[in-house]
């Protein structure tokens, strides 16, 4: 995977009141993209485009701030628990998420599946809330976690319910992300947002893992916070394309306009 550009430059040159010291912080947190994962300054250097120097400031103060903690044997970090803080906080902000779960316990149970609502970090979609379903075999995918944007049927979704312009913004990110690989992506992307145009629905047949569909539905909120997507995803033997479009697709669409009707 090729280095990320140090993108606080080029804000730095455009906005005189963005704080660049703050900036790199924040991006040195995202560069810890696994559960319990260590890492090194070389590696969070590479992971983030800054210089060795610069991070191993940043992680430093970091550390002296608890927000990671060090280990001096491997003289790796790993994230503290004050970064779990701030991420219930942020969930608890979000009261679509129990307004929400009695429609998507709901269609968890009918399907089997579970049923999840994410939104966009970038080019992820993290996961805000998921009710299981009574399928024994379904995605052990929790609260928090991160999945592909343009692989997935949420991530498709919540693209294709933006604007154009903002749309075009995405899409030409996850291009520069795919590289060589954007030509595969695309049709996939394009088929997703003439489906949501025509059907309501954005759908995922074993592109993103070559075992899983899924469908999604996206929602804008009247408030302009970000758009969320809900999801219905599972193995591919169960959850089959025709189940999904002759059945389950509508009712995730009727989920969304229920959770519409009750949304402030």
């Amino acid at each position: 995977m090729r280095p990320r550009k140090d993108r606080t430059k080029d804000a730095e040159r455009q906005d005189r009141d963005f704080v660049t010291a703050l900036a790199r912080g924040l991006e040195l947190l995202r560069a810890f993209r696994r559960e319990g994962e260590a890492l090194g300054n070389g590696e969070m250097a590479e992971r983030t485009g800054l210089s060795r120097s610069t991070v191993s400031r940043l992680a430093y103060t970091l550390n002296k701030l608890e927000y990671l903690s060090y280990d001096p044997d491997t003289a790796r970090y790993r994230l503290a628990p004050p970064v779990l803080s701030l991420g219930f906080s942020c969930l608890a902000g979000i009261p679509l998420r129990q307004l929400a779960k009695p429609f998507m316990q709901e269609l968890a149970d009918y399907t089997g599946m579970p049923v999840a609502m994410a939104s966009r970090d970038r080019l992820s979609m993290v996961y805000l809330e998921r009710c299981k379903g009574t399928n024994a075999v379904t995605l052990a995918i929790e609260v928090g976690a991160h999945i592909k944007l343009a692989t997935t049927a949420v991530g498709r979704a919540c693209i294709a319910a933006h604007d154009p312009d903002e749309r075009a913004r995405i899409l030409a990110l996850v291009e520069e992300h795919e590289g060589d690989n954007w030509p595969n992506v695309q049709p996939g992307i394009e088929a997703a947002i003439a489906d949501y145009q025509q059907h309501g629905y954005c759908t995922s047949f074993t592109e993103w893992k070559r075992d899983v569909n899924a469908v999604a539905v996206p929602f804008v909120p009247k408030d302009g916070s970000p758009i969320i997507a809900f999801n219905c995803g599972g193995p591919s033997q169960t959850l089959t394309r025709d189940w999904i479009e002759s059945d389950v697709a509508h009712r995730l669409v009727d989920l969304v306009r229920r959770v519409a009707a009750v949304a402030p």
